[in-house]
């Protein structure tokens, strides 16, 4: 039987003065105002320990792919019922800093998310999304939302030629459309002028102890033209080694990997290494 999804649409002005049009079901409404609630007191003197308490709030939530990929234009979507690696960080991050604002309200919820999502913080069609996490990283620290820290950690330099998106345009609705697969080019295009900081598998244990809770972690690749296939959240549990928070392809859901990060990664053949981003 096919399943009906209900939608609702918002209209809201941002701050940059255009109205934005945000997709959000009613029941991810109210869980987006049940999750404020929710994490009242979760905020710490360390914003990375905030951001694992809330992290840690999503365990379990299922995990579900193109989450994003809806109607025919590109909007703000709101759902904390499916998460995948990348809207679990976001999400996560988004919360955070209403903590950090002293905010509690919907709105002051969706311009978080679209700063975080969009180019520059702003939704002006599907090519303005981060798509790429590197370019997501970069972004963002230009947003003076994170700082890179890879190359502080013992990450090396590399360049890459980033171009999956273009050379598999069948899986990219979107890309159907020629100005969004044109905008898409020219943002692989600038790329593959910038070169990427990578910590290399084999260089993690030994730099771990600088890698603290709370800092995002994007997984190298050495899959043909993407610089990372995956992504979550640091958090040194209990046995003093740091896990990766994540929503996972294996068990489906939010989770908090088993094994520390650098056993994690070693099951995964195409893993070349990580970069790691600090939320400021």
């Amino acid at each position: 039987m096919k399943k009906t999804i209900t939608l609702c649409y918002f209209i809201l002005i941002s701050t940059l003065g255009f109205a934005q049009q945000i997709t959000c079901s009613p029941k991810d409404k109210v869980a987006v105002e049940q999750k404020i609630l929710a994490i009242q007191g979760l905020q710490q003197v360390d914003l990375g320990n905030t951001i694992v308490a809330v992290g840690k709030s999503f365990l379990k939530t299922p995990y579900v792919a193109k989450t994003l990929e809806i109607g025919k234009t590109e909007t703000l979507v709101v759902n904390l019922h499916g998460l995948d690696c990348t809207t679990f960080v976001e999400n996560v991050l988004a919360f955070a800093m209403l903590l950090k604002q002293k905010e509690d309200t919907f709105n002051n919820f969706t311009k978080n998310l679209e700063l975080i999502r969009y180019k520059d913080g702003a939704l002006e069609g599907y090519a303005s999304r981060l798509h790429y996490f590197s370019e997501w990283i970069a972004n963002n620290a230009e947003k003076g939302l994170v700082k890179d820290i890879t190359g502080d950690i013992g990450g090396e330099e590399i360049t890459k030629d980033i171009d999956f998106m273009s050379t598999h345009r069948d899986l990219y609705p979107f890309l159907a459309d020629a100005s969004n697969f044109d905008k898409i080019k020219a943002s692989e295009n600038y790329l593959n002028n910038q070169s990427i900081c990578v910590l290399a598998q084999d260089k993690i244990v030994e730099n771990e102890h600088l890698i603290q809770s709370g800092d995002i972690i994007a997984l190298a690749t050495s899959i043909n033209g993407l610089d990372v296939t995956h992504t979550g959240i640091a958090t040194r549990e209990k046995d003093g080694r740091i896990h990766l928070l994540h929503a996972s392809t294996g068990s489906m859901e939010v989770e908090i990997s088993k094994l520390p990060l650098a056993d994690y990664l070693k099951g995964i053949k195409s893993n070349t290494g990580i970069m790691v981003a600090r939320p400021l």
